[in-house]
């Protein structure tokens, strides 16, 4: 029987691998969050054990690490509203406490399969040679060879991608000085059900985008768009994203000692597309061509995000790692990905009432 340690297990990714996980009764999983509110079904199977609170406060991690047979991490503040505002907690959550991960993992003689970001390359080259070159080369982002270029240090919003980075490179040193088995796994923006909070009905403050979008459809407010929302992002399932971490545990020998993008190449858009396809959603998913009409509004990214943001252009990954070593490959569209968020959002909480024809 496989045993996990999922640190992590309660958030948007974590939730989603508990589904899979714990659908396969050999296989035991223990697993740390501050809430267990996405998991609530889960609690009480026979196959999972729960520690709430904080995972950094115990002090049997290194035998209870030693107990499993890989430590999935994906504890961390990862909220881009949080990278400019709350840098020291960024930096703290995502390499000074992480690394302690890392290094009881290294201890114990423990496989580390650590999520980081896709945000670690930074800018593209393209954005740094200027604009209208759209070589391949340029944009298109590979785990060995493409450099990772954050902006200035002014720019506290690469406070997160910094120290992501950092944590890469700290994994990597346990693995080249003291055996440390790692996988590396790079994020390129997964979407589906239970991601983040929605403002004013899960918590308060400024979540990732789909679930701005998300509140802005169920409050019938205006779509915010970032500096007009000409970023250029691809976008995943999450589902199958924890189909690729599956087939790494199916595959050990594949995956140890790599770096793996996780992402959609068929599924990139601007921000602004991704706005316009939620409106299209939401329509078809509750049968009120209203939506569509709800506006696109256009703010900066100081007044949304405050001083210190900034924003990388593109985010295109090469996959071709992941397809043929893990045997792994993305399908589901992006249509389909927001039909599924919503329709789940959308049975949950119940949208505000469109408002009166003038007459």
């Amino acid at each position: 029987m496989a045993k996990i340690a999922l640190l992590g297990c309660g958030g948007f990714i974590g939730s989603h691998c508990l589904d899979a996980f714990l659908a396969d009764p050999d296989i035991q999983v223990e697993g740390w969050d501050w809430s267990s509110a996405k998991i609530a079904n889960h609690l009480g199977r026979p196959n999972f054990r729960f520690h709430a609170g904080d995972i950094y406060a115990q002090a049997d991690l290194k035998e209870r690490f030693a107990a499993c047979d890989v430590v999935i991490s994906l504890a961390a503040i990862c909220n881009p509203s949080q990278y400019n505002t709350r840098g020291l907690d960024v930096i703290e959550s995502n390499f000074i406490q992480a690394r302690k991960i890392a290094d009881l993992c290294a201890e114990a003689g423990r496989w580390l399969i650590q999520f980081s970001t896709s945000e670690v390359y930074g800018q593209t080259l393209a954005h740094w040679t200027g604009a209208g070159d759209t070589r391949p080369g340029l944009y298109e982002m590979d785990e060995e060879e493409t450099p990772l270029l954050l902006g200035p240090i002014s720019s506290q919003r690469w406070s997160y991608a910094c120290a992501k980075q950092l944590l890469e490179r700290y994994i990597y040193a346990l693995h080249k000085e003291k055996g440390l088995e790692f996988t590396l796994v790079r994020p390129f923006n997964f979407l589906g059900p239970r991601m983040d909070f929605l403002p004013g009905r899960e918590g308060e403050g400024l979540p990732r985008v789909l679930a701005c979008f998300t509140a802005a459809l169920l409050d019938r407010k205006p779509l915010p768009l970032v500096d007009g929302g000409l970023a250029r992002r691809t976008f995943l399932a999450v589902e199958e994203a924890v189909q690729a971490l599956a087939r790494m545990l199916e595959r050990p020998a594949a995956a140890k000692n790599r770096v793996f993008n996780l992402g959609n190449p068929a599924n990139e858009t601007t921000i602004r597309h991704l706005a316009e396809s939620m409106r299209e959603a939401a329509a078809s998913v509750t049968g009120d061509r209203s939506y569509l009409t709800l506006p696109l509004e256009s703010v900066s990214a100081v007044d949304f995000y405050g001083e210190g943001y900034a924003d990388s252009d593109r985010r295109m990954p090469r996959i071709d790692r992941a397809k043929s070593l893990l045997g792994w490959e993305p399908r589901e569209s992006l249509p389909g990905i927001l039909r599924r968020t919503l329709e789940h959002a959308f049975s949950i909480h119940a949208p505000r009432s469109a408002p009166a024809a003038r007459t």
